[in-house]
């Protein structure tokens, strides 16, 4: 009965602070013998485990990307190299519940494929339950699902100006009928981004200074096509087949100067002109068995499913050296790469009430075999101490089994407790350079959530997880190439996974205002580090190079971090308002002091703030507003921000209801570019790096809709999504 009487309360709250009090003195007035009334879900919804972003039939869809809209979920950043984090934490992407093989740049040219007009909710899960695998936080981004009988869909057409001009199509295509339903989206982008890189790279014992500047200019033209078949065998038994096929072809330019004193005089400079070109290609299928008995509230779900992604690329680098002491030179070297990931995986979950007094039960576990293939080769004027070519291989098997167990006592104090268990075994190798290990590991991971309810509008919850996290599998490639900037990077075989202890704690109020601290503590981990190396040019002589790659860190890092947050709705439920306002202190010292980074701050704190605006029907005349700005601070392990960012987005939309038509035009980050600008603290060293995004300028898109929209909000019981459910 809680879980009923929970949103109804909720919604009751919203809808009677958004009345005027016009409208409040008339219903005393005049007797009303029926009433219908119709309340959005709230913008922002904030619950034990995890923050919901409710965007279906936001105007804050039109003309964007999941990926657009991802940088707008409050607790969400990207940093410069396109990683997501969530409460400035890395974090894995689930997509429907099932997690995404994308990380980094392959993630964000994927989402980009993925229209916002298909999204019902984003989740940011700060709190994952034992049913999730072993990492930090979860954002899951859920799409919608259309079951009214017939054909409908939508077709979108966008044109975005940046520094270059890009363009974005997508048709999405809906067919239900009695027990079957298909759905079919097909999209194109055509994108070409510009970015500016500056760095200063410094080393205290030879007092030497390393200038770097970059410019490059890709294009990625990408089409991705993607089917889900689902059949109703009866009112219990589904089953259904995901199909997803994604491709970018990818050119780009990059013009690079660098420049290296040692003790104030000039000791050499180089010209670096790089052209690329890249594939890459990925097929996923998944084979999905539902039982649901929806008056006994059980659930089985079995998935089965693979994933391939493959990779070529090459990149040629022509560099002019210019030295103090000895002639000019020019190298010219070329790296060709082709990667091929294979992904095998078995999933089984099982949930069933337990007792008569609301307790719930959750048990599953599931199979990964994963087998990568990355074969590296370099050609053109080889420089003595590089490698021409090597293979490696990563292959690895990961089991994992997880319990849940969650319960109400005395109507007031909601209970989980989770426990799972993951076992890898991975084996690493080089064939030329004969480099091997082999190694394997098992983790137990608890977690525990305590809910008390005081009052309706009172409300205390504390969560606690062990989480680890294990390093990409080609952060292991030992092998080294030369980059666009000039520098070179190269894996390391040796890295071991980072664990972390996190305890959560939230505070509620009305269901509007929510106050939450965190604290995260770890005693390893590893983050990009720079370091100094020599290889001969062409002619035999030293050179000193610059090399970038992920290495352990071993000491103690301490983070805490508070969080207020409102949801608010006015003018009878048109404005919505959410604001959200962050504070970090993290204390580094012990963990600086073990590695030497005797230059670096000890204790960093700052603030973060982001807000979302949307007006729905201005003036009755079905126009939409929306606006998003955000203050963000990314500090991650050994690097500190030095300047803060301010991103902000303001898009208006025009609906035509009798032709199903949108047009919407949006301005992003128009009265400031968005820069990174961070100090990463090496041994011995201090290396700036400072650049400059594309993602600022104007998009116009239009949209026409057939067929009903009417759109069903999810399978899922409520033990699932309070529990924290996902695959």
């Amino acid at each position: 009965m809680k879980n009923i009487l929970i949103p109804i309360a909720f919604l009751a709250g919203i809808f009677t602070f958004a009345q005027a009090e016009k409208d409040t003195i008339k219903s005393k007035e005049k007797a009303i013998e029926g009433v219908t009334v119709t309340v959005r879900k709230p913008t922002i919804e904030s619950k034990v485990d995890r923050t919901v972003f409710n965007v279906s039939n936001s105007s804050i869809l039109a003309g964007n990307t999941t990926w657009d809209v991802l940088r707008m979920t409050p607790l969400v950043s990207i940093d410069n190299n396109d990683a997501i984090k969530a409460e400035g934490e890395t974090v894995t992407v689930y997509i429907n519940d099932r997690k995404s093989v994308f990380t980094g740049k392959e993630l964000k040219e994927y989402l980009k494929t993925i229209p916002a007009d298909n999204l019902m909710k984003i989740e940011v899960i700060t709190s994952p339950s034992s049913r999730y695998e072993a990492t930090g936080s979860v954002i899951n981004i859920v799409l919608k699902k259309r079951d009214d009988e017939g054909i409908k869909g939508s077709v979108t057409l966008n044109n975005r100006q940046n520094t270059k001009n890009s363009q974005y199509t997508n048709l999405n295509l809906n067919y239900h009928r009695k027990s079957f339903t298909q759905t079919f989206i097909g999209s194109y982008s055509d994108n070409t981004n510009v970015q500016s890189n500056s760095s200063l790279y410094k080393v205290d014992a030879e007092n030497s200074e390393t200038y770097r500047n970059s410019k490059t200019i890709g294009r990625y033209k990408s089409p991705s096509l993607s089917s889900t078949s689902e059949f109703e065998l009866n009112n219990k038994n589904t089953v259904g087949v995901i199909l997803e096929y994604y491709q970018s072809n990818s050119s780009s330019n990059t013009d690079a100067d660098g420049l290296r004193n040692v003790n104030g005089l000039f000791e050499n400079s180089y010209l670096q002109n790089q052209n690329s070109t890249g594939l890459n290609r990925n097929f996923g299928s998944n084979i999905f068995y539902k039982w649901y008995d929806k008056e006994k509230n059980k659930i089985l779900d079995i998935n089965l499913g693979s994933n391939y992604y493959g990779q070529s690329s090459d990149d040629y680098f022509v560099k002019n050296m210019m030295y103090k002491s000895k002639p000019d030179e020019k190298q010219e070297i070329g790296v060709l790469t082709d990667t091929e990931n294979r992904n095998y995986y078995l999933k089984v979950d099982y949930t069933q009430p337990i007792g008569k007094e609301g307790g719930n039960f959750e048990v599953g576990g599931k199979i990964d075999f994963n087998n990568n293939v990355i074969p590296n080769s370099l050609y053109g004027n080889m420089l003595t101490g590089l490698s021409s070519g090597d293979v490696f291989h990563y292959e690895d098997n990961i089991s994992s089994l997880y319990a849940n167990y969650s319960k109400t006592f005395f109507k007031k104090l909601e209970t989980r407790i989770g426990l799972r268990y993951e076992y890898i075994d991975y084996k690493i190798r080089q064939d030329n350079a004969g480099t091997s290990r082999r190694d394997s590991y098992g983790k137990l991971l608890p977690n525990i959530l305590l809910k008390y309810s005081f009052s309706d509008n009172y409300d205390l919850s504390l969560t606690y997880n062990k989480n680890i996290w294990r390093p990409w599998y080609a952060e292991f490639n030992p092998f080294m190439i030369p980059n666009s900037d000039g520098f070179y990077s190269r894996g390391s075989i040796d890295l071991e996974p980072n664990p972390s202890d996190r305890v959560y704690m939230k505070l509620g109020i009305h269901k509007k205002y929510f106050i939450s601290a965190r604290y995260m503590f770890t005693d390893q981990d590893y983050w990009t580090n720079y370091v100094t190396g020599t290889i001969n040019d062409i002619n035999g002589n030293p050179q000193n190079i610059t090399i970038t790659q992920p290495s352990n860190f071993f000491g103690k890092v301490h983070k805490y971090y508070v969080f207020a947050n409102t949801n608010q709705t006015f003018f009878k439920n048109k404005f919505t308002v959410n604001l959200g306002l962050g504070w970090y202190y993290i204390d580094n010292s012990d963990f600086n002091r073990k590695n030497g980074l005797e230059n670096a701050n000890n204790y960093i704190s700052y603030l973060s703030a982001s807000t979302n605006l949307t007006y729905t029907n201005l003036f009755n005349k079905n126009i939409n507003l929306s606006a998003w700005v955000e203050v963000s601070n990314q500090n991650n392990g050994n690097s500190t921000t030095n300047k803060a960012n301010v991103f902000h987005n303001i898009s208006a939309t025009k609906i035509f209801p009798k032709t199903q038509m949108e047009v919407s035009l949006q301005l992003m980050n128009i009265f400031q570019r968005p820069n990174y600008d961070a100090t990463t603290f090496v041994q011995g060293g201090t290396f700036r790096n400072a650049s400059k995004w594309d993602w600022y300028g104007a998009s116009i898109s239009f949209v026409k809709r057939f067929g009903n929209q009417k759109v069903k909000e999810n399978t899922k019981t409520d033990v699932e999504k309070n529990g924290g459910g996902g695959k």
